[in-house]
């Protein structure tokens, strides 16, 4: 890499913003605050006007944190107009979507819109998630086929340069009782769709530690798709795992995909309903760990496994 090459790369990510502090938001903030810092990189976080005025418990604990680690702090509602956005996001080179759908069904479209429209450097667009491009259109998930049309808007354009990160689901969601696919006080296990279907899963934690080791690798990665996993792995290999961590008998039943097909009919717009359809497939709900980033390049992620020994911890 030559020295201008160098100084575009540093240019590039010199004043970056965060959308959102949630969950994920403040994973990523953890990792990047420290390494936006020894690049000389100025670090926002937009959040919403409320989380500043007035925050919860955990939202005033966020902000605390966020003041430790150096991270200016933003308010602005994401329902806002597009030029509102558009003013706001031409102002960094970088931003970094961490926002998932808390501001509705087509929020991610106007963030992309009004990103490309501002003329930012680099995108890390909010898909953090399945493989879209393997889902595809008409996939019966809206959610999804927003994030489909995010894929074709990013595409489709060459003056902003995009990242799409891969995780598959976080990890805590096959423990989440209204998912209802690890119910860890009732001992049952449900499988979705079949017994060998597989899903990828990642922890936030390590989605943030790795996320920032590819918005900072070199060579710069750009205008691609780059896959993470904390683990890869069947339902019925979840079973197994879940009872040896444990030491318990669960009950294992099975949802078939007629099953839930059948409760997509009769509550189409159930979230959760949507979800365990949409995980039973298995198409573009996994890919091998063993060709992912963290693997390539080194990285431990935590698995399954790891991740359920340190929760019956807490």
């Amino acid at each position: 890499m030559n020295n201008q090459q160098g100084s575009d790369e540093r240019q590039g990510q010199q004043n970056m913003l965060v959308l959102g502090a949630g969950q994920l938001g403040m994973a990523v903030l953890r990792a990047l605050a420290p390494r936006a810092s020894a690049a000389q990189a100025a670090l926002t976080v937009l959040v919403s006007p409320g989380t500043i005025s007035h925050p919860s418990a955990q939202g005033a604990a966020n902000l605390a944190e966020l003041r430790e680690l150096g991270v200016a702090v933003l308010g602005l509602d994401l329902s806002s107009d597009a030029q509102a956005l558009e003013t706001v996001f031409g102002q960094y080179s970088t931003v970094l979507n961490c926002t998932g759908f808390v501001a509705g069904a087509g929020t991610q479209l106007r963030i992309t819109r009004a990103v490309l429209a501002a003329g930012v450097r680099r995108y890390f667009p909010w898909q953090f998630g399945v493989d879209y491009d393997v889902v595809g259109r008409g996939s019966g998930q809206p959610v999804f086929d927003e994030q489909f049309e995010v894929r074709q808007l990013l595409r489709g354009q060459e003056a902003t340069e995009w990242v799409i990160v891969s995780t598959g689901m976080f990890t805590s969601f096959l423990f989440e009782p209204d998912f209802g696919v690890v119910d860890l006080d009732g001992k049952v296990i449900h499988g979705l769709g079949d017994w060998e279907t597989k899903v990828t899963v990642t922890t936030p934690e390590d989605i943030g530690r790795l996320t920032t080791e590819i918005l900072f690798a070199r060579p710069r990665i750009a205008n691609e798709v780059v896959y993470l996993a904390g683990d890869t792995l069947s339902y019925g290999r979840l079973a197994e795992v879940v009872e040896r961590v444990t030491g318990a008998a669960f009950e294992k039943r099975l949802w078939t995909l007629d099953k839930l097909s059948a409760d997509l009919v009769s509550s189409p717009d159930d979230v959760m309903t949507r979800y365990r359809a949409a995980f039973a497939r298995g198409d573009g709900m996994w890919w091998d760990k063993a060709g992912t980033f963290n693997v390539r390049k080194g990285h431990e992620t935590i698995d399954v496994e790891g991740y359920l020994r340190l929760r019956l911890v807490v």
